[in-house]
């Protein structure tokens, strides 16, 4: 029944309806203090939603109620009273804020919470995981926001996730003051008193409520004293951020978002971008919400030229200042870019405006990332103590291109809470802290993946989110600093101390002479004594070999040749057998001088880590012994590298139909090239190298910074460039010379996954052209290895069998990481021999399959022709979608258990969502139509999909978004490991320096450099592995790209009707496939080297 127009109950009724549609941070706040005012509601806290509840008896809010009451009766809360007795003060409205004051809401505290805006003004929008659509939902989202993650959506604007919670917020009694600016704590004055906080303005009733637990939600900018920041800094990198108006028209719905593309692993759509528009990215995504919201990471090479940045600067501040920022020619670059990226579909893009109604659009730094050494602190004064937790941006700065910093925020949130819980039981100041530390190490490395997948569970109790996390991790003994007692003394501009610490433990010189006497020991004509002499003949180095791997060099055998010859094959052998790099060339070690034994000890340093933690010498093990730990990952990428420069070389000798000539020419050229190299001058500069700066590769020496690609200027690493030797250049693999179709049209639209169409199959195929990396400041160059197209009248077989014919050589030189020579077994041979291995390891079976199987795996039909109505559980088909044809490396055994917990988190979503709809359904007929309409537009097809299809999609969204994030998780880190590389090299050149000079020093002086020096070393080699690591998992990234494109487009052929099919259409068919059973091989052997390096680390 109705309620009478002239009734008091239909005003209030109005007054809520207002309140949840309201749209500005005011609005709300005005519209609850009139709701409240009609309804002769005072107070706070759950009393007041109490009261709310009871006075407001109406069927829109009761849907609310049920949910928030569901949500309050969880044991977590004890029925409101956890944490009755505390008083809370909030700084800061934003996400996590917010989700902060609502837990502790929930807990019974009475929280008070302030922001020093007055409006919610961000446009950005924000990635959400599974576990936070799953939460929001559970606090009533889409009654507030209806469009809230419908369909595969999973992000939300910033604007709106405030609003959405500052609703819920003040429903649950929190007290919301906006224009309060927090300045500082008051100490209490008295012993009977409580903390304070200092106020702008200072007329504000906050200025005398007390409190004895502060959370600081206020940004990476804002941190209570006491609190110590640490920093990580990678390369220059700036961020461009931009919204749209979205007017929600057809034409709109119809564009494609971008959940993320990388330059690590999709090179061609920037190359394509830089061709046409001088506009040269790392990254981009693009979101449609309330807005399009365009984010990406430019490179200042392009903003120069394109005249966004006037002038080059070296401090990043003045360099991003706004008075050397051309603002008309920043806003045609993001607008540019937009439209590229979107294929020029987006009509009428006009800027949104921000809260300073000017175009929003910015430019900011994000070269430098910080956290806080902790998490929370406890201070006391006079015995009154304080409780202070960090949330958000100010516990741990988010790196945006991972779409991570609202899922943590929300975590961290939930551990603050749960922290505040154990503090209002009782339990010791000490054992909070603690348990909060052991928490907070956890949060930087949590993911979809290594969360609980049960989401439905997940509460405040970090047991319910974190699987297997030991809450004693840290001790209480190790955090008494956090307990800060009396006033303290804080300097704002003091920041951790983060620089090199060059102090060496122990004499490594001397274990390291130890430990080459005793390999070399009972070898004939071997005496090691020093790092001069001893080593000349080249038989010190074959018995240092020849103990830890005899079946690599017969020792025996070794005298005849002189001691040049002897040192090159040693030095190739070591470098494309062990993974261990040439630091002198094969003339220098022959005639070491007392200068050069620098270098030497820095190379057999190399082979010291490589075999230290094996069996004493006097025992070793008849089985040959594999480079284990830190040269396993280096070693692989010797192999690929190898393998790469084949099948670049017999491409190049096939279209220049001399082969023989150039063996020939190369094999009489290179041993004289490459043991004539100067090791002290950079091959590229001329330049002097030291020891620390220095780097290999094909018998060359370098810079590392001088590494780049001859053409285009971009960064090359170890297995992933090309080296020409006819020119004696290195190229990125897409600029190495004289290879058919390297050259990218200037013009070429640009090449997008599109993953939020069900029917891809059913799109023409995409462009097969290759990646390239743009001017200077490029990404690592690709290794992108794809069989050369056939020429006009050449038959498809002819493709395969050369492709085949590089697979056999390709995969005999990666499946020997131990260096075990199979030269002689085909590919059959080699993989019956991996599954021979593994099952008498006890290890992962693999997996082996012909290639029709494979072709049958990777043409399984994605739909059903009648889908059941609702579908039965999803079968293990996910793979569909994005064809992962093999589980990632480090899974084993728990991949299936992990795609049943993954199925059972997309089953709680969907429930979650139908259970929703419904609801909505019932409560809300006869409301709002156009919003409904514009729900039905912006599902598009969707809505005609069953439920397993839409399930299929969201996977192929979500293994697209991660491997975006951990391409950018990997770029990152590779970037931080170059800042690092220049910091090691300037404390090596200082050490160096002081040891060559001839004015002489004290022996000991001397030996504690040395020993300084090779410390330097083992940083060095530690950090190479670890780069060595990154390189392994981008090549797989770049497999796992080119397979989902590459199954893509032959979907495309393979449905098509036969008799339609052009002869054109059935050799680009069987091109495609050879190419995709290539992938397939080289993820296969990819993933059997992953797990010989692990196995083998293990026996370590």
């Amino acid at each position: 029944m109705s309620v009478p127009a002239d009734e008091p109950g239909n005003v209030a009724h109005t007054i809520f309806e207002r309140f949840l549609h309201a749209g500005e941070c005011q609005e709300v706040l005005g519209c609850f203090g009139e709701l409240c005012q009609q309804l002769g509601l005072q107070g706070s806290g759950l009393q007041l939603y109490h009261s709310l509840k009871a006075a407001l008896n109406y069927w829109s809010a009761k849907a609310l109620w049920s949910k928030l009451d569901k949500k309050a009766g969880h044991k977590v809360y004890d029925q409101g009273k956890a944490c009755a007795s505390t008083k809370c003060l909030v700084v800061g409205a934003g996400p996590c804020g917010l989700r902060a004051a609502i837990e502790l809401a929930l807990l019974g505290a009475r929280v008070v919470l302030l922001e020093k805006r007055d409006s919610f003004s961000r446009n950005n929008v924000l990635h959400l995981w599974p576990f936070t659509i799953h939460d929001l939902r559970a606090l009533g989202a889409k009654k507030f926001y209806g469009r809230f993650c419908t369909g595969t959506l999973d992000h939300i604007s910033i604007r709106q996730l405030q609003l959405i919670l500052l609703k819920v917020a003040l429903l649950l009694g929190v007290e919301v003051h906006i224009s309060v600016k927090f300045e500082g704590l008051v100490p209490p004055t008295h012993k009977a008193g409580g903390w304070q906080a200092v106020v702008q303005p200072s007329s504000s009733p906050l200025t005398h409520y007390q409190f004895d637990v502060l959370i600081s939600a206020g940004g990476g900018k804002f941190v209570p004293e006491g609190f110590k920041r640490k920093e990580t800094r990678g390369k220059l990198a700036i961020g461009i951020t931009t919204n749209f108006i979205n007017r929600h028209s057809q034409a709109e719905v119809e564009v494609a978002e971008i959940s993320g593309v990388a330059r690590i692993y999709n090179q061609k759509f920037f190359q394509n971008l830089y061709n046409k528009t001088g506009i040269d990215l790392e990254n981009i995504v693009y979101y449609k919400d309330d807005t399009h919201y365009f984010v990406m990471t430019a490179k200042k090479q392009s903003l120069l030229k394109k005249g966004v940045i006037l002038q080059d600067k070296a401090d990043i501040e003045s360099l991003l200042s706004p008075e050397n920022v051309n603002r008309d020619a920043l806003l045609s670059y993001a607008k540019e870019a937009a439209n590229f990226s979107t294929n020029y579909h987006l009509p009428e893009l006009e800027f949104a405006l921000n809260h300073r109604d000017l175009p929003d659009v910015d430019m900011f730094d994000f070269t430098c990332m910080t956290r806080s050494e902790n998490a929370a602190l406890v201070r006391d004064y006079n015995g009154a103590r304080l409780l202070l937790g960090l949330v958000g941006d100010c516990l741990v700065e988010p790196f945006w291109p991972l779409g991570t910093g609202v899922a943590r925020g929300f975590l961290a949130a939930f551990d603050a809470a749960w922290m505040v819980r154990r503090w209002a039981a009782g339990t010791p100041p000490l054992e909070v802290l603690a348990e909060r530390e052991s928490i907070y190490q956890h949060l930087s490395q949590t993911s979809p993946d290594n969360t609980n997948k049960n989401i439905s569970q997940y509460s405040i109790d970090p047991a319910t989110r974190y699987p297997n996390i030991n809450l004693q991790a840290i001790k209480p003994s190790q955090v008494r600093d956090l307990y800060l007692v009396g006033i303290v003394e804080v300097d704002h501009k003091r920041k951790s101390d983060n620089r090199l610490i060059t102090a060496a433990s122990g004499d490594v010189y001397e274990e390291l002479l130890s430990w080459c006497q005793a390999s070399t020991a009972g070898y004939r004509g071997v005496a090691v004594t020093n790092f001069t002499t001893s080593w000349t003949s080249g038989l010190a180095l074959c018995a240092l070999i020849h103990r830890f791997r005899p079946d690599l060099v017969d020792f025996d055998s070794v005298g005849t040749q002189d001691a040049v010859q002897i040192h090159q094959m040693m030095l190739d052998m070591a470098e494309q057998e062990l993974g261990i790099q040439p630091v002198l060339s094969s003339i220098e070690m022959a005639t070491m001088t007392e200068p050069d034994h620098l270098g030497l000890i820095t190379y057999l340093s190399q082979f010291y880590e490589a075999f230290k933690t094996s069996p004493e010498v006097e025992e070793v093990s008849k089985k040959p012994l594999s480079p284990h730990g830190t040269r396993g990952a280096i070693l692989f990428l010797s192999k690929l590298q190898k393998s790469r420069n084949l099948t670049r070389k017999r491409a190049h000798d096939s279209a220049q139909k001399d082969a023989e000539a150039k063996r020939s020419h190369r094999d009489t050229e290179l041993p004289r090239e490459r043991a004539g190299e100067n090791s002290d001058a950079c091959y590229f500069c001329g330049s002097h190298v030291y020891i620390l700066e220095r780097a290999s590769a094909e018998g060359h020496f370098f810079h590392r910074g001088c590494f780049q690609c001859r053409r285009c200027g971009a960064t090359l690493r170890l297995g992933d460039y090309a080296f020409n030797e006819e020119d004696g250049n290195f190229y990125c693999s897409l600029h190495y010379p004289n290879l058919p179709g390297m050259d990218l049209s200037q013009h070429e639209a640009p090449a997008l996954p599109d993953l939020g169409d069900a029917d891809a199959a059913t799109d023409p195929p995409l462009d097969a052209g290759r990646p390239c990396v743009s001017p200077k400041e490029g990404a690592p160059g690709p290794l992108q290895p794809t069989p050369a197209a056939p020429h006009q009248g050449e038959e498809p077989g002819a493709v395969e069998d050369a492709v085949d014919a590089g697979d056999v050589e390709e995969q005999e030189l990666l499946a020997q990481p131990g260096g075990d020579a199979r030269e002689e077994e085909g590919p059959g041979a080699e993989l019956q021999g991996v599954a021979e291995e593994g099952e008498e390891s006890g290890g992962r079976r693999k997996i082996i399959l012909t290639p029709l199987e494979k072709l049958s795996l990777s043409t399984l039909n994605l739909t059903s022709e009648a889908e059941p109505d609702p579908p039965p559980k999803p079968a293990r088909l996910w793979l569909q979608a994005v064809p992962e044809a093999l589980p990632a490396p480090g899974q084993g055994q728990d991949c299936w258990k992990e795609e049943e917990e993954e199925l059972d988190m997309q089953k709680t979503l969907e429930e979650s969502d139908s259970e929703e709809e419904e609801k909505k359904k019932k409560e809300e007929e006869g409301t709002d139509l156009g919003i409904m309409a514009e729900l039905c537009l912006n599902l598009g097809k969707e809505d005609m999909y069953s439920t397993s299809e839409h399930t299929l999609s969201r996977r192929a969204r979500e293994a697209h978004m991660k491997r975006f994030c951990k391409a950018q998780a990997i770029q990152r880190r590779l970037e931080e490991i170059e800042v690092t590389f220049r910091e090691l090299e300037q404390e090596g050149i200082k050490l160096e320096k002081l040891l060559r000079d001839e004015n002489g020093s004290p022996a000991d002086q001397q030996t504690q450099w040395t020993n300084q020096l090779l410390y330097l070393v083992q940083k060095k080699n530690s950090l190479m592995t670890e780069e060595s690591d990154l390189m392994i998992a981008v090549q797989e990234l770049k497999l796992e790209e080119q397979q989902w494109q590459l199954d893509k487009k032959l979907r495309s052929y393979m449905n098509r009707e036969e008799t339609l099919k052009t002869p054109e259409d059935c050799r680009a068919e069987q091109e495609t496939l050879a190419q995709l059973l290539k992938v397939v091989n080289e993820r296969n052997l990819l993933i059997h080297i992953q797990e010989e390096k692990r196995l083998s680390e293990l026996r370590a």
